[in-house]
């Protein structure tokens, strides 16, 4: 259970050397215990390639509008978000090889996301990186909370990939809010753009996940709409809350306080996975959408 008894501190995000690889005969269907879970976190999956270098990309046009500190920061964050991605690229060929009808949905995810990048202003793109990384804090909370439920029994490079993901979205929480406020700071903006982005996020999310169920036949079953809609209705009373607490004048994403034990999950994680790391190392500055 999550440690919400005070506010944590901004973090300097560091750039951790690890790699998750997989191999063809792997089962991206990652804990047949929860199925309805793996369709929905696959889902997000397949955003990743997509929207964190939006997300990036938006951050690093601020880049001359902010202090050196914040520069800094700023980058460091761009990084992590970029490693993301190409992890979950490499994943994501497993989801594509086992439901071929995956490739319509994530298409219309890397459209969707490039025109956003390409039409909306640098304020709207800052605004849309904020909201969603509050989005991704709350997802982080949300499975903290239901960690043995859902992640119990899981393949160990599967759940290493979605918890390295979910952890690195604590300790960058308040990055991209930073760079928003800095550059910005319309509280309005911040709710539009964040609403914009929870939209998007249930529409592809709901479109690849049952497109995923669909294939392994468990639609048919009335206990999948019940855990599908279990699901929705327990995200959405953690992640609606707290978009509307960041959207409120003078909230900071320090004021949240973090499940207390992801820090030392990624300390154990660099020691099984890679060597371990300083802010600004080990992770390359490019990346793009494919």
């Amino acid at each position: 259970m999550a440690d919400r008894s005070s506010p944590s501190q901004p973090v300097q995000p560091v750039l951790r050397d690890l790699s998750f690889e997989f191999g063809p005969d792997d089962d991206p269907v990652w804990n047949r215990a929860a199925p309805e879970f793996v369709a929905a976190a696959n889902g997000v999956s397949l955003m990743m390639p997509y929207i964190e270098p939006y997300f990036a990309i938006s951050v690093r046009r601020a880049l001359p509008e902010l202090s050196p500190d914040l520069a800094a920061t700023a980058d460091a964050f761009a990084r992590q978000e970029l490693q993301h991605q190409r992890e979950h690229r490499a994943f994501n060929r497993l989801l594509r090889n086992r439901f071929p009808r995956l490739t319509g949905v994530e298409d219309r995810m890397k459209r969707t996301y490039s025109w956003l990048g390409r039409t909306r202003g640098l304020r709207f793109n800052l605004a849309f990186a904020a909201s969603s990384e509050t989005i991704a804090y709350s997802l982080a909370r949300w499975t903290s909370d239901h960690l043995a439920e859902f992640m119990r029994g899981g393949d160990r490079t599967a759940t290493d990939l979605f918890l390295w993901h979910l952890a690195e979205e604590v300790e960058h929480k308040s990055v991209a809010f930073d760079v928003w406020e800095a550059v910005d700071g319309s509280r309005f903006r911040y709710a539009r753009a964040g609403m914009c982005s929870l939209a998007l996020l249930a529409v592809f999310n709901l479109t690849a996940t049952l497109s995923m169920l669909r294939s392994e036949r468990r639609l048919r079953y009335p206990w999948t709409w019940f855990r599908m809609a279990r699901l929705t209705l327990s995200f959405a009373f953690e992640v609606l809350p707290t978009m509307f607490l960041s959207a409120l004048p003078g909230h900071h994403p320090s004021q949240l306080s973090d499940p207390d034990w992801y820090a030392s999950w990624l300390a154990d994680l660099e020691i099984r996975r890679g060597p371990r790391t300083t802010p600004g190392q080990g992770v390359p500055s490019e990346g793009t959408a494919a």
